[in-house]
């Protein structure tokens, strides 16, 4: 048999290094979003917090402020949600940037 000194080409991934980087390229967002439940009722969802906040305190703070019920849902996919009732897309927005949180930029607003 004949031994060949053939180098075969590996993949390059160019965005390989790009997670070790602390938010200097990509964004993380917030997104709030509506969804519609039955008749009138509406319902707002609050996802992508980073895990270092305590999601119970923040939940609190949205109740006392914005006279609503909610409650904090563990999704496989996305973590953990914060839902709250009622139409609180723009409350939950200021409440998030004035409580330095979040900043105004990565926050992202989804509904009609």
């Amino acid at each position: 048999m004949v031994e060949l000194d053939v180098q075969i080409p590996t993949a390059f991934d160019p965005f390989a290094d790009a997670e070790n980087l602390d938010g200097t390229g990509a964004k993380e967002y917030v997104h709030i979003r509506i969804q519609q439940r039955n008749g009138k009722k509406c319902l707002t969802t609050v996802q992508g917090l980073k895990g270092n906040f305590s999601y119970d305190k923040i939940l609190k703070d949205f109740k006392k402020q914005f006279c609503c019920n909610g409650n904090v849902v563990q999704d496989k996919l996305m973590g953990k949600i914060i839902q709250l009732q009622g139409d609180q897309r723009k409350n939950a927005s200021q409440f998030l940037v004035q409580a330095g949180i979040v900043k105004k930029e990565q926050i992202k607003i989804h509904g009609f």
